[in-house]
């Protein structure tokens, strides 16, 4: 939410100003290695959201078939009571 609300607080032209300022700071050689360390980390970042995402669901599926062999296991010592 909050960066849709920076795009729409900045116009086209207050993002070539924004890129004309970064381009001075860091010169014409720095920019390429920036984005690529900036590339690394969304990478790295999207690996972990998706371990998460992994872990969570094997975490539900063990969870959910632990309770449905609790409940075979009740049943079957219901019926040979």
């Amino acid at each position: 939410m909050t960066t849709s609300l920076i795009t729409c607080l900045i116009a086209g032209y207050q993002w070539l100003i924004i890129l004309l300022i970064v381009l001075l700071l860091f010169g014409g050689k720095k920019i390429p290695e920036l984005m690529k360390g900036v590339g690394k980390g969304v990478k790295a970042f999207k690996e972990g959201m998706n371990e998460v995402e992994n872990e969570v669901k094997n975490t539900t599926s063990t969870t959910s078939s632990d309770k449905k062999a609790e409940s075979t296991e009740a049943k079957n010592a219901d019926e040979t009571k």
